[in-house]
């Protein structure tokens, strides 16, 4: 009996790490400054707002790179212990885009997780500086991957810009 306990508990934690959280629970608080979040190697701006996110992006030419996250979700909690902790991958993403972490229970967190569609934690995107797609990822993503989302998401806003648009 305890073996199988045992089981059906590792089996719920992998199916957890490897789809994500999901969660409809939505609640409000009040909105942050646009500063830097220094807990992190990632430059994660903290912001009330998407549009001023994708202000400063259009300002410094980048892409925009978006955590949506929550407080209770345990693979959200790996990724920033295991990736955004991460200086090798930092300095790759800071680079080329301007990082945003939105917890999606928190301010502006339910509107970009209605307006994205977003149905499990973590959701990881990668916008042009008008806020439109370019990847999108749903659960974690660990160092290789992130960073080749990363590398696809810059390859089609070239080949967009490329084209004229």
């Amino acid at each position: 009996m305890l073996n199988s306990l045992r089981l059906v508990f590792f089996l719920f934690v992998a199916v957890m790490v490897v789809t994500g959280c999901s969660s409809t629970k939505e609640t409000v608080n009040g909105p942050q400054q646009l500063e830097t979040d220094a807990e992190y190697p990632f430059d994660f701006l903290k912001s009330s707002s998407l549009s001023k996110v994708l202000d400063r992006a259009a300002e410094e030419d980048k892409l925009v790179f978006v955590d949506i996250y929550t407080s209770w979700c345990l693979p959200c909690k790996m990724m920033d212990e295991d990736v955004f902790s991460h200086e090798g991958t930092a300095d790759i993403i800071n680079a080329d885009f301007v990082s945003y972490k939105v917890n999606a229970e928190k301010a502006n967190g339910p509107d970009l997780a209605t307006q994205y569609q977003v149905r499990s934690y973590p959701t990881l995107l990668f916008l042009d500086s008008k806020g439109n797609i370019l990847e999108r990822k749903e659960g974690v993503a660990y160092h290789t991957e992130l960073l080749r989302l990363a590398a696809s998401a810059k390859s089609k806003y070239s080949a967009y810009s490329d084209a004229g648009n």
